[in-house]
């Protein structure tokens, strides 16, 4: 846990440094987020530059290059994962910049690099003797073998959580302030189920690796706070798709490659309550032409209630704090 103490001040410093010159950058090329005319709130952020996960992206790549050994295949997947999604996002986000228009990639262009990136996961997850097809149950030391169907669920897993996440990307400050409540519950867990593999006298091969996934979400996490210190409200900078899928990609590769698969719903139950939301509406609506909420996701639906949009975040903040807090004691 030190070093992923000293790797997360090495990615709060980096995005610190990095984000004014990143903000400055993207308002030279105009990368100015356009508002949906129905988002009647948030007409005044018109104008507010995007693309704002950059700001985290290089503050992740410069924590994990300041501690790279030799075991790091793991935590170089986890990288990578957070940086193709963010490159998927930034395409989508630099169109939408450019013709001036809030429809970035087609749908199905977003659909095919996604899944193309869960698949490449998903496979190295089945074949590699790290990883393999194990799921580990929460709150129990069981540990499940689905075999191939590892990849199916894991295609799926990468799939729900970078959309989940980027739908709760609505608000400033939410999907970031969720995002870093959620690594910090997921160190300590991770912590402890190295601990007890130590103890237990475990493959030392898979404690290192495991370790410097524990060391690489420390960075992670503490470059999402810098760039929340940009991020809150009112904002200076949206992240954008460019952060909102890289942030849910590098959230699924943490959890898929450390088996902790079922622990997303726990440690990310706002996320999921954000795509049910979605999901009802549409449901709901297509059945009866009428509509359940306001306003979906959740989140816009309270706005329309007339929450303030800082009372939201900090609603969503409490709960997941509270769910790590829960989850991290009955799993410790």
């Amino acid at each position: 846990m030190q070093n992923a103490l000293f790797s997360f001040l090495i990615g709060f410093l980096a995005s610190v440094i990095l984000a004014p010159f990143i903000i400055k950058a993207v308002l030279k090329v105009k990368g100015t987020q356009p508002i949906l005319g129905y988002v009647e709130a948030h007409m005044n952020k018109s104008g507010t530059p995007t693309m704002g996960g950059l700001i985290f992206l290089f503050g992740s790549i410069v924590c994990f290059l300041s501690f790279i050994n030799s075991n790091l295949k793991l935590a170089a997947i986890c990288i990578a994962c957070l940086l193709g999604y963010g490159v998927l996002g930034f395409l989508d986000d630099f169109i939408k910049v450019k013709f001036k228009h809030n429809e970035g990639l087609k749908p199905y262009q977003k659909i095919i690099g996604q899944v193309g990136i869960s698949v490449l996961v998903s496979v190295f997850i089945y074949l590699s003797p790290l990883v393999g097809s194990e799921i580990i149950l929460p709150f129990s030391d069981v540990i499940i073998n689905i075999g191939a169907g590892i990849i199916p669920f894991a295609i799926f897993i990468f799939l729900a959580v970078t959309n989940a996440v980027n739908l709760t990307d609505g608000l400033d400050g939410l999907a970031g302030s969720v995002s870093f409540v959620f690594f910090v519950g997921f160190m300590f867990i991770l912590n402890s189920y190295i601990l007890n593999l130590e103890s237990m006298g475990e493959n030392p091969l898979l404690i290192s690796e495991l370790k410097s996934v524990l060391t690489l979400t420390g960075g992670v996490a503490g470059a999402v706070l810098a760039f929340l210190c940009f991020n809150s409200h009112p904002a200076k900078v949206f992240m954008g798709d460019t952060g909102s899928l890289a942030l849910g990609g590098f959230i699924a590769a943490i959890c898929c490659l450390t088996k902790m698969y079922l622990f997303i719903p726990l440690l990310g139950f706002m996320f999921v309550l954000s795509t049910v939301s979605v999901i009802m509406q549409v449901l709901y609506y297509k059945a009866t032409k009428k509509r359940i909420f306001l306003m979906a996701p959740l989140h816009h639906h309270f706005e329309k209630k007339g929450c303030y949009e800082t009372k939201i975040v900090a609603i969503y903040i409490i709960i997941t704090i509270i769910l790590c807090v829960l989850t991290c004691v009955f799993n410790i």
